[in-house]
């Protein structure tokens, strides 16, 4: 099982910072290749919601961040877990994808 977030490839590119970068990584390519890897291979690729607030949600116990801007890399939840935003993003994707599959 490979699980990704929806992303809106779209609405980030009208971001005059990031269009660049975001354009040179080809994510919607990426998503499609990963789709017809998995496909070829007899394994499921999960799209967990856009709306999934997989960067403020504590990987470990749960707890929702109310505001975090995009700025803020790493934090520190009330149950004392210290998270780097993009791996507690991904492991909060691979839970949601692995309990919507």
């Amino acid at each position: 099982m490979i699980a990704v977030e929806d992303l809106t490839v779209r609405n980030m590119v009208k971001n005059r910072s990031l269009a660049r970068a975001i354009s040179d990584a080809s994510w919607r390519e990426l998503r499609g290749m990963l789709a017809y890897k998995a496909a070829w291979y007899g394994r499921e690729l999960v799209v967990v919601d856009r709306w999934f607030p997989s960067s403020k949600l504590c990987s470990a116990c749960g707890a929702l961040q109310e505001k975090m801007p995009l700025n803020v890399r790493e934090w520190t939840c009330a149950c004392g877990a210290v998270h780097d935003r993009d791996a507690n993003a991904a492991k909060n994707i691979l839970a949601a994808g692995l309990a919507e599959s």
